[in-house]
């Protein structure tokens, strides 16, 4: 019953996606083109400390011309560790050094559009390195209570889909250490 991809051409390659014009057959047979969207791995990295806060930046996104709270994220090298990507994007757009991130989930955004994975990492350790190398990422940085995360949802404060399903699940399920 499932779509068949019968092969892809591409229309746009840049360094950071691909546009690829798809064949498809669709349940029935009919054949349709499709436009996809090919993306490297993204891998955002979810920081707690003891007092249950999550670290957080305030940020502009241009394309939607959105302002808001994101976990600290990046697009990853294919070929790279996804932790230590996390933990690399983290450190650099935010100061903080995530110390053994772990896997706390993995979504798929707009899987009708584009292969995009995003990679969620976490931890309750980080260190301090110091100001954000990428300063220009993020107006703010701060330790939000994960307590505020439905409120600043509601409010409209996280337009990210992801950071707003990861901050959902963190606060519902807190993961223990270890």
């Amino acid at each position: 019953m499932g779509w068949k991809n019968l092969g892809e051409k591409p229309v746009v390659e840049t360094p950071w996606f691909r546009l690829n014009r798809a064949d498809v057959e669709l349940p029935g047979g009919r054949r349709v083109d499709h436009y996809v969207l090919r993306l490297p791995p993204v891998v955002l990295a979810a920081v707690l400390d003891d007092a249950d806060r999550v670290l957080l930046l305030w940020r502009h996104r241009f394309i939607p011309g959105s302002y808001g709270w994101e976990l600290p994220s990046g697009i990853a090298d294919p070929a790279e560790d996804l932790a230590a990507a996390a933990a690399r994007e983290a450190l650099k757009e935010s100061g903080w050094e995530p110390v053994a991130p772990r896997p706390l989930i993995r979504l798929e955004s707009a899987s009708g559009l584009t292969d995009s994975v995003n990679h969620v990492y976490w931890t309750r350790q980080a260190i301090h390195r110091g100001d954000p190398v990428a300063g220009f990422e993020a107006e703010r940085i701060e330790w939000v209570p994960l307590d505020h995360a439905p409120g600043l949802i509601t409010d409209g404060m996280v337009p990210s889909a992801v950071t707003a399903t990861v901050l959902m699940l963190l606060h519902r399920h807190r993961p223990a250490d270890g």
